[in-house]
């Protein structure tokens, strides 16, 4: 497998367990949506621990990474996905079975995970920014029913004072008719469910965690430069007596103006998503999230905090993300699959120099590759419907490097056919159907990778991942049947 990823030294190591005089403690989120995921216990040993991080965040409770992190140390913080909201607030004794099935049983000294080889569950993230303006209003009523039912919960199993209660917002929960944090409020359709789930927040020392999303924020306002969401010297932009030259403190001070106005000022503010994409879009790139991570790390060493708030940093903020993803949702853009510190594989993309020394950031090593082999088009058939067999692999392979400034976009007309051949020929575990494509298709023992434009062989170790897939989709499955149940008869 060619791989083209020099070491990293990555603050990560450093920064993870910061926490004193006011500095902001630094852990990963880690996704689960790939269809050639590492096993659980390698991503634990040979990319959490080795690098010294110390929490993660999780969007859902997957049983199979959850014992990995069983004994580890690591802080996590486990998400309860949109889906389930509304079971989840209409049933107290749904919300019972979810904290015994998918904390208590990793947590309890009486569970499997008991004692020292249990998980350190910090936070239970309710919802995954449930008020996405894209979403309209079909998680509003369930959000804080369920954050209650799920308090409940904890109470009962005597966990409450271990693990808060925490919910996830984008952005766009405030507006503002400019970029000036002093305009910023609330959005008018969230005034009393704001108000309400700030007061539930309030109430249980719970932080407001805010989702950052820089590259997207860069692509749709234009009056903010690319330096100005990278931490490089720029203009500084004026609001009243406060100055902000970058991206970060005006987004956290626009919070901190909407919480002001909310009444909530005081409130603890917590960045659960914040990151630079590598590739699937103009300006998406290694070398630029490299600046943005060695930008971000340098402004929170400084402790100035922001403006509104000085030296009073946000409490945690979590990178997005630790791999690659290639089926994660791309309705903002293609490059959301292409967040990771690392590849799919667990490379590291990027060097990062942090004055601190070279101390390489650890890769996986010794990963499992299915065969040396591709899918690639056969040029020697007709392909003038080759289309429709493009559409066929995009629909579920991931070709988000083909989009336009992606790694791939310049690799022309049919290699580009062959990319995405390849990746649905990769992802279906390399299995003779994956590369029929109506006769289209042609296996190879030839790398067809051009320049920058990595044609990636699968990971063997995905046939066994499957278990936890399986295992993991079973769950939600049986859950999903009994919360309904439940809130038939409850």
């Amino acid at each position: 497998m060619r791989s083209d990823h020099r070491p990293v030294t990555l603050l990560l190591l450093l920064l993870v367990s910061w926490n004193p005089n006011g500095v902001s403690a630094v852990g990963v989120n880690w996704g689960l949506d790939s269809s050639n995921p590492l096993p659980p216990s390698k991503v634990v040993n040979e990319l959490l621990l080795p690098n010294g991080v110390t929490r993660v965040k999780l969007p859902d409770a997957d049983p199979g990474v959850l014992q990995s992190l069983s004994g580890s140390g690591i802080g996590v913080i486990v998400g309860i996905r949109n889906d389930m909201l509304r079971n989840l607030s209409q049933s107290k004794k749904a919300a019972a079975s979810w904290v015994h099935d998918n904390v208590t049983r990793y947590f309890s000294d009486n569970g499997a995970g008991s004692g020292p080889s249990g998980v350190r569950i910090e936070y239970i993230a309710v919802g995954d920014e449930p008020f996405l303006l894209s979403f309209g209003q079909q998680y509003h009523p369930y959000v804080l029913n369920a954050a209650t039912n799920i308090g409940m919960a904890l109470k009962a199993a005597k966990l409450s004072d271990r693990i808060k209660l925490i919910v996830p917002c984008s952005l766009d929960v405030y507006q503002t008719n400019s970029s000036l944090p002093s305009k910023a409020q609330f959005r008018p359709d969230l005034n009393k469910t704001m108000v309400d789930l700030l007061s539930f927040l309030s109430n249980h020392s719970s932080p407001f965690v805010l989702n950052m999303n820089p590259f997207s924020s860069f692509q749709h306002n234009k009056n903010l430069s690319l330096h100005f969401h990278l931490f490089q010297l720029s203009k500084p932009l004026t609001d009243g007596h406060s100055k902000y030259d970058n991206y970060f403190d005006l987004s956290i001070d626009s919070l901190v103006s909407s919480l002001s106005k909310a009444g909530f000022a005081d409130m603890e503010i917590m960045v659960g998503r914040v990151g630079w994409p590598t590739d699937g879009a103009l300006n998406a790139t290694s070398a630029n999230a490299q600046i943005f991570m060695q930008g971000l790390f340098d402004h929170l060493k400084a402790k100035a905090g922001s403006p509104l708030r000085p030296k009073r940093p946000p409490t945690e903020i979590y990178l997005f993300t630790l791999l690659d993803e290639d089926q994660f949702i791309i309705t903002t853009g293609s490059f959301e699959r292409h967040y990771g510190i690392f590849t799919f594989d667990g490379q590291a993309k990027y060097n990062m120099d942090l004055g601190q020394g070279s101390r390489p950031l650890n890769n996986v090593h010794e990963v499992k590759y299915l065969d040396q082999k591709w899918c690639v088009v056969n040029n020697n058939k007709d392909l003038s419907n080759v289309t429709a067999s493009v559409s066929q692999a995009c629909s579920s392979a991931d070709c988000s490097s083909l989009s336009p400034g992606g790694s791939c976009s310049g690799i022309g007309w049919p290699v580009n056919v062959s990319y995405a051949f390849n990746n649905y020929f990769q992802a279906n575990g390399q299995s003779q159907e994956g590369c029929d494509f109506n006769g289209l298709g042609l296996v190879t023992t030839v790398d067809p990778s051009v320049g920058d434009c990595r044609f990636v062989i699968g990971l063997r170790t995905s046939g066994s991942n499957s278990y936890y897939q399986r295992l993991a989709v079973l769950q939600r499955v049986v859950s999903l049947f009994a919360f309904a149940f439940l809130v038939v008869y409850s």
